[in-house]
């Protein structure tokens, strides 16, 4: 099986390791070994050019550590749950839809616990360690708890998300960003999810890495310049109508999926189109990438449209990598409410517009004396509240009832009067919405290695086929024997090409076919060799790693070579 040949090689040669492995390990943790460690980063460094250099967007990093006021503002202290059930016997625990799943081949995600349990108790299902009892099916929060501070006073969670550190610091970005929209932030970092019980590798971590964009916009206006650009590219596009219909993906343009409203915004659809370049630029094919619109029945309760960008595996089907959602104003709204700051932004009209509008005068004589202290609270709270609602109210039922954190107050008639006044208004305040796409750069990294991995029976060789701009090691130098003095020039080259920012090693171990074996395995795109001829006329032997082709070039000009070759500036062939 493919999936288990990639594994291996990523193991033996130094890419992905088990986490803890002398002490057994612990399910959901993975090192990147040095190479892995290297790929990663270089796919984070693509990433930023996509989304800081190529949109414009800037970065921040806020802690990983967050406290319990802010995730419940985000709703995940109460809603970040995923289905568990207990086997009574040995008192293992599952993920109660993976493991109906897993038994009856039937997606099961979006169901209610109430189903589940159902399910498990008329399909019969058993644990699968000892063959025992499921419980019945309820919601266990994935977030980690921790306590900050010595005295432990105070509750904080492992961050579920990078993208809450983004909302929160709002303000200041509003200002950074001088005041004006559409604008977009990235934060790349860990995050943490208390997985019930990952069993799927890779695919399934406790602790992962996350490359996040929140794109700041007005709910007027969703256009994106650069639609024109990207209108006629091609997508496979998985709507949910489709799904339920049980069809298939479809081919369609971006310019046609908008129109038929298959994509809710220009600005959405210009996301899926980034992520699939993406993709494809880092070495996974088109024709295992498709974007799965989300059911109804999974839909969070604060989206108008998310979409999951997916990538076909041998062993586990379809796989989330990327999600692409449309947030609406929830977040902003929720952090503005419990944090009682203002999240807003102020949008000028085109034109000042004439108004008549309610407005409320308070009876300063009454007002001041009965509500005391509270006064200034109570007044901001009103700007909040639609005065029509308070007027009517105390017109109807002589007082209107007001809750501000822990204390009521009752405004009277007394207390204040209402009078329609006109003004000239130049603009007005609205809570952006956010367009989100979010990588997950783990599951990303195995794609890249299950899709570049590459079985050449022709030259029997098995190799990461890895585009030359994310390959760990760049480039591979050796003596065609074993001899000082070609060893000598195969380091000083060596040497060189490290000065020159290039990540190049020496190796002299084994025959060269062993060499050149163990280079193409981990994707090393380029080798030079140096031989007795080497020694006179002062040039190499430069080999390219897909097609084995060979070149002879100057020692002097290999730099160049290379860094042309790395930069896509010259393809192999027209090497001079």
């Amino acid at each position: 099986m493919k999936h288990d040949k990639v594994m291996n090689v990523a193991k033996k040669r130094g890419f992905l390791w088990s986490s803890f492995e002398i002490y057994a390990g612990v399910a959901g943790f993975y090192d990147y070994g040095p190479l892995g460690a290297i790929l990663k980063n270089s796919i984070i460094q693509k990433w930023r050019k996509y989304y800081i250099v190529g949109e414009g967007f800037y970065e921040i990093e806020s802690p990983t550590v967050m406290p319990e006021e802010a995730l419940k503002a985000s709703g995940h202290v109460d809603h970040f749950t995923d289905p568990m059930t207990e086997c009574k016997d040995c008192l293992e625990v599952y993920r109660a839809d993976h493991i109906i799943e897993e038994v009856i081949n039937r997606d099961v995600e979006s169901l209610s616990n109430e189903k589940l349990t159902e399910i498990i108790s008329n399909e019969k299902i058993a644990c699968p360690k000892c063959g025992g009892h499921l419980s019945h099916v309820w919601n266990y929060n994935l977030m980690f708890q921790t306590l900050i501070g010595a005295k432990g006073k105070k509750t904080g969670y492992m961050r579920p998300e990078t993208a809450q550190g983004i909302f929160i610091q709002f303000k200041r970005l509003l200002r950074f960003f001088r005041g004006k929209l559409p604008f977009g932030v990235v934060q790349i970092g860990k995050a943490y999810r208390n997985e019930i019980s990952p069993r799927q590798g890779v695919i399934r971590l406790r602790e992962f890495t996350q490359a996040e964009a929140e794109i700041f916009v007005d709910p007027k206006d969703k256009t994106h310049a650069k639609f024109p650009e990207i209108k006629d590219k091609m997508l496979k596009l998985y709507p949910a109508e489709i799904q339920m219909a049980e069809g298939d993906s479809i081919e369609i343009s971006a310019l046609d999926a908008l129109a038929e409203g298959l994509v809710s915004s220009e600005i959405l659809i210009y996301q899926l189109y980034i992520a699939s370049k993406f993709l494809k630029e880092i070495g996974i094919p088109d024709e295992v990438i498709r974007f799965r619109q989300h059911l109804p029945a999974e839909m969070a309760h604060y989206a108008i449209d998310c979409w999951d960008v997916e990538v076909y595996t041998e062993r586990y089907g379809w796989v989330e990598i990327i999600g692409i959602a449309d947030r609406t104003d929830f977040d902003l709204k929720s952090h503005s409410k419990h944090s009682k700051e203002e999240l807003s932004v102020f949008v000028e009209y085109d034109e000042p517009k004439q108004i008549k509008k309610l407005a409320l005068k308070p009876n300063m004589g009454k007002f001041g004396p009965s509500f005391k202290g509270d006064a200034p609270k109570i007044l901001k709270e009103l700007e909040n509240i639609q005065l029509k609602t308070v007027k009517d109210t105390i017109e109807n039922e002589g007082a209107f009832k007001l809750q501000i954190e822990d204390k009521s107050f009752e405004l009277l008639p007394e207390h204040v009067s209402f009078e329609e006044v006109e003004e000239t208004v130049r603009g007005k305040k609205i809570f952006p919405h956010v367009i989100e796409p979010s990588y997950g750069i783990d599951r990303i990294i195995f794609s890249v290695l299950l899709h570049t991995f590459t079985e050449d029976k022709e030259n029997e060789r098995e190799y990461f086929k890895l585009p030359k701009d994310i390959a760990p090691v760049e480039v591979n130098v050796f003596p065609l024997l074993n001899k000082e003095e070609l060893r000598n020039i195969a380091i000083q080259i060596k040497d060189n090409l490290r000065k020159e920012g290039l990540i190049a090693e020496f190796d002299a171990s084994g025959t060269i076919g062993r060499r050149y074996a163990r280079s193409d395995e981990i994707g090393v795109p380029f080798a030079i060799t140096v031989d007795h001829e080497s020694l006179e006329d002062k040039k190499v032997t430069i080999r390219n790693r897909d097609d084995l082709k060979q070149k002879r070039v100057p020692i002097s000009n290999i730099s160049t070579i290379l860094d042309d070759l790395m930069n896509y500036r010259v393809e192999f062939e027209d090497i001079k």
